[in-house]
């Protein structure tokens, strides 16, 4: 992704987020961040759950205690029988294992019954406890939009479900209407409350989500061609090659160098030869990736490197090919180069067959052989280095200063 994507893409998702509130345009995006939410939010939710199991138990213990009456063994068998298991069956599936899973599904139909069971035992209470029980709604309605991990429109649509439940049995006459019509009342009221609160909440998630977003493209991409920068590719690099290593997957280096680009830059001036990397590189990235693996980055000054996991040598140098081409179409003009009179590159390829060595240094370095073969060459081509049992030695840093000295 170049440098102006994300700016782009981010100004874009805000504004697609307020014509479409509390979804992002994009699907991709839109999953990302509902994955990083779940995620965020187990730890609370676990709590929240502990604290719906000691208020169903607490509830009954109180009603024992101050609603004796002939109707209470019914509202048990609602609490007992329907609210409780759905606590206990949720705190399981929020266990590592079935969370990601599990949980929102379920609890998407748990919710729902759990407030249902509420309305149940409302319809159970004798007049005299009708207030009493009906005010349990108004915390369900609350701990919907905020205790659960629930999205606002999963919260509301449970809320709704829990409101029509309380107007049927309203309606049916399960219920004394002058209560009815003063819980629904309130009952609505707190859903605007619960419901302004749970929405404005839910877009702040989701703009931080964007923000930090952008921030991570800041701290791992270079700032003038977009691509990964050394430290994130060294970051990354180690679990690529233990992914590759693992699956016995091959991987290929494409180590691509600027022919005379500081020449390119004394002609043209720098702002031109800025525009000249952050093109290069958008045109070597399209050429070189075609595996959801594989990345490429800025190694350095005018260097940029490719690292393509499950690609074979023929792979390898197809995709050499690929980039010499992209860049000769770019039809740069470079009056200053005494190989081409437009830009050109020269590439350094290496392959780490299944069971080669895999290290990162290592496969860079054998890429490096290549660059120089091509550059002693004439430049504007590519070269394979075979590794061989010589190349796992270290060499010298005077040595590889030396190979890294032809630009």
């Amino acid at each position: 992704m170049l440098r102006d994507e994300p700016q782009h893409g981010s100004a874009a998702e805000r504004a697609a987020l307020r014509r479409a509130p509390l979804r992002f345009a994009d699907p991709e995006l839109e999953r990302q961040f509902v994955l990083s939410y779940r995620v965020a939010v187990r730890s609370w939710i676990r709590v929240s759950l502990i604290v719906a199991l000691s208020t169903v138990l607490g509830f009954a213990v109180i009603d024992h205690w101050l609603l004796v009456g002939p109707r209470l063994a019914k509202a048990d068998v609602w609490r007992f029988g329907l609210q409780l298991p759905l606590v206990l069956i949720m705190m399981v599936l929020t266990t590592p294992r079935l969370y990601l899973s599990w949980y929102q599904p379920a609890i998407q139909v748990a919710a729902p019954l759990f407030g249902v069971g509420t309305v149940l035992m409302a319809v159970e209470a004798t007049p005299a406890q009708l207030p009493l029980v009906a005010a349990r709604l108004l915390l369900a309605a609350f701990y919907f939009y905020f205790m659960l991990g629930l999205s606002f429109r999963a919260a509301l649509r449970t809320n709704l479900l829990l409101i029509a439940a309380y107007a049927t049995a309203a309606a049916l006459a399960l219920i004394a209407t002058p209560v009815a019509t003063y819980s629904l009342f309130v009952l609505f009221c707190a859903n605007l409350i619960g419901g302004a609160g749970s929405y404005a909440l839910e877009y702040a998630n989701r703009v931080a989500f964007l923000d930090r977003r952008r921030l991570a493209e800041v701290a791992t991409h270079d700032g003038l061609t977009g691509l990964l920068n050394r430290a994130a590719l060294e970051e990354q690099a180690r679990s690529l090659w233990q992914h590759a290593e693992g699956a016995r997957l091959p991987v290929s280096v494409l180590l691509i160098d600027i022919d005379h680009f500081k020449a390119y830059n004394d002609r043209y001036g720098h702002v031109a030869g800025d525009r000249c990397l952050r093109e290069v590189a958008s045109a070597i990235a399209t050429a070189a990736r075609r595996r959801p693996l594989d990345v490429v980055a800025r190694y350095g000054g005018e260097e940029i490197i490719a690292i393509l996991v499950g690609a074979d040598r023929v792979d390898a140098t197809s995709a050499a090919k690929n980039v010499l081409e992209a860049v000769a179409d770019l039809g740069m003009a470079h009056s200053a180069s005494t190989t081409r009179p437009y830009l050109t590159v020269s590439v350094g390829v290496t392959t780490i067959d299944p069971g080669g060595h895999y290290v990162h240094e290592h496969a860079v370095r054998l890429a490096d052989l290549a660059l120089y073969a091509t550059k002693e060459r004439g430049r504007d081509d590519w070269s394979f280095h075979e590794p061989r049992e010589a190349d796992i030695e270290p060499r010298a840093p005077e040595e590889a200063a030396l190979l890294r000295g032809v630009t």
